[in-house]
């Protein structure tokens, strides 16, 4: 999902070196906030998966979800669009309050895939979402091309997956599910790069535009919030793909 709407257009350009200082530190508070959330979601997820009295909370005795349980499964829908609509009413604080909640409610869950799947398939998936999300991240920093038209294409690509996903609710078709889950690392692993040359410019932007260090925080919250679910979705389509269930 392209969350970051920034009030001006920002261009490629080659920086003076001061610029290019201010992007990196920008930049790195983004990555920082977002290792935060996914340590976060990871602690929620490994303690209600280990603890059966937490789990209860969540999955009825009969094997459905409780109330609770049907909570956390749809509720962190509703703090991306808080976020997401909220940037300009929310501090700073609230975002990050709001972020740091919506990662611990996705952890929470998680907690179901940690019972469905191995520890050895969720490992593997996980390192390998780490390798290709850090290569996609290193290029996307890195290259001179613009990026623009092809993450335009990518957010189709995210727009087509979401459809084809609600369409493969009603069908259950599981051919159309391993579809969906490789045009989805596809479209995710992309969209990285497209995020991470966009944050960067945005960066090199606030070297000289008038932005205040609270709208700079709320900018580098949704940066964060945008790098985390693109991280979050191909792992989640790779386990999909070859992730191996409990038996």
């Amino acid at each position: 999902m392209d969350l970051l709407k920034p009030d001006k257009n920002y261009t490629i350009s080659y920086t003076p070196t001061g610029e290019q200082v201010r992007s990196r530190s920008f930049i790195a508070n983004v990555f920082m906030l977002m290792f935060v959330a996914l340590g976060v979601s990871a602690f929620f997820a490994w303690q209600f998966s280990i603890n059966d009295q937490l789990l209860s909370y969540l999955r009825s005795p009969l094997g459905g979800l409780t109330g609770l349980g049907m909570i956390t499964m749809f509720a962190p829908i509703g703090f991306v669009l808080i976020m997401s609509f909220g940037y300009r009413r929310l501090s700073a604080t609230a975002l990050m309050a709001l972020f740091l909640a919506y990662a611990m409610i996705n952890g929470i869950s998680f907690s179901f895939i940690l019972l469905y799947y191995t520890p050895g398939s969720i490992l593997g998936c996980f390192l390998s979402a780490s390798a290709m999300f850090g290569v996609m991240a290193f290029m996307g920093y890195t290259t001179h091309q613009d990026l623009t038209k092809f993450g335009r294409i990518m957010i189709m690509g995210v727009i087509g997956v979401f459809i084809a996903m609600i369409i493969n609710f009603f069908l259950h078709s599981s051919g159309l599910d391993y579809l969906i889950s490789i045009i989805g690392v596809m479209v995710f692993t992309g969209l990285t790069a497209y995020d991470v040359q966009k944050l960067k410019r945005i960066g090199e932007g606030l070297e000289y535009d008038d932005v205040s260090i609270q709208d700079t925080k709320k900018i580098s919250v949704l940066g964060a919030l945008n790098l985390y679910l693109d991280f979050i979705n191909i792992f989640l389509f790779l386990l999909s793909l070859f992730g191996d269930r409990r038996r």
